[in-house]
């Protein structure tokens, strides 16, 4: 397995697919059988569906035939792009700095901030601003945590008191939110910031984060940034 980091910003469209069926195939060996078995299936609902409209016998034939390719490629699609989010978290499951890489699959509309609270024993604070207002998002030991939002959250609201501010725990025990479903928890916060309010956020933010070190995350096999494999890895 190759230890340098992907930069998908740097490759195309059909790299981009073919990495990521690789990296995919790493943590799940069936996922091509999987692909087969749902063009299987998705090309005969097609050819099924497609056979019993109307038409002559030949006419029939060819719209069953190309209407069960197209399902049967639409059913690749959902599977692989399904599996292959399922691989993308596996893989970063247990690495330093997997919430930030799990977080900047957030699409338009979001801004994060990676770092801004940690401790010496690698436990991390990442920032979120979006429609909810500010998300403390906190990866590492709970014990150590608990100072250390409370810290980070007594920072933000000396600057943005007029703004809610939510807490978030990544990890499997009672209270925490796994990293697979850390972005969806993320979104269905609510909307309770306007998007002219949340610049007005960012601006207040800008001193409070002036004063900070900046902390670079370790980088791994894992690419740097999902961001460009979000596409194939979003599963819809």
């Amino acid at each position: 397995m190759s230890n340098q980091p992907l930069d998908p910003s740097t490759m195309s469209r059909r790299r981009q697919i073919l990495e990521t069926f690789r990296m995919t195939k790493e943590v799940d060996r069936a996922v091509g059988w999987w692909m087969l078995l749902a063009f299987l299936v998705f090309g005969g609902i097609g050819f099924g569906i497609f056979w019993l409209l109307p038409g002559s016998g030949t006419i029939s034939l060819v719209m069953a035939i190309v209407g069960g390719v197209l399902l049967g490629f639409l059913g690749i699609m959902i599977v692989f792009s399904r599996r292959a989010q399922k691989a993308a978290y596996t893989r970063l499951e247990g690495q330093v700095g997997a919430a930030a890489r799990a977080l900047s699959m957030l699409r338009r509309g979001w801004k994060v901030e990676e770092v801004v609270g940690f401790t010496k024993q690698q436990d991390m604070v990442h920032r979120v601003v979006g429609p909810p207002g500010i998300v403390l998002v906190g990866e590492g030991n709970p014990h150590r945590l608990r100072q250390l939002m409370i810290s980070e959250r007594k920072k933000h609201e000396r600057v943005a008191a007029d703004f809610p501010v939510h807490e978030i725990l990544v990890g499997t025990d009672e209270g925490q939110v796994p990293l697979p479903k850390l972005v969806r928890h993320v979104q269905k916060l609510g909307r309770q910031v306007k998007p002219a309010d949340q610049t007005d956020l960012l601006l207040r933010l800008r001193a409070l984060d002036a004063q900070r070190p900046k902390v670079p995350l370790p980088r791994g096999p894992v690419p740097t940034s999902m961001k460009g494999m979000r596409g194939n890895l979003r599963g819809k």
